[in-house]
């Protein structure tokens, strides 16, 4: 018998995607992270981040968006901004009873991508 994946586990792309709505949803109220989706494209958003969170967690489909660094290079993301997304990504997966381990690893997925976020808010600052 096979284990599970972790996308299997999430509930496929329905349950994935219902994460994924429960975290912009978050994100849009939060007073600090709200302003960055000004006038953005939220469905656009979820659709791109719930094919993301697909493919890490070992779904079929394909994240075939623009690289990170570059779909965020207008926004000057900080260090306690990220943090408090990464706060926001837990409430959802606790919202949805996603087992501790299993969210680790889907904030680690999210989480990898920091360094390109943040480079992109420097890489903006520089071109002032």
């Amino acid at each position: 018998m096979t284990e599970e994946t972790l996308y299997e586990r999430l509930g496929e792309r329905d349950g994935i995607r219902a994460v994924v709505d429960d975290f912009y949803d978050r994100l849009v109220a939060d007073d600090d992270l709200g302003p960055y989706f000004e006038g953005a494209d939220i469905d656009s958003l979820r659709r791109t981040q719930t094919d993301f969170l697909c493919e890490a967690a070992g779904g079929p489909e394909t994240y075939d968006a623009a690289p990170v660094q570059e779909a965020h290079a207008h926004v000057p993301f900080t260090p306690t901004d990220i943090q408090r997304a990464i706060e926001l990504l837990y409430e959802s997966l606790d919202a949805f009873d996603v087992p501790d381990e299993d969210a680790d690893r889907v904030v680690e997925a999210v989480a990898a991508f920091e360094d390109e976020l943040l480079a992109s808010s420097a890489d903006a600052a520089d071109d002032d």
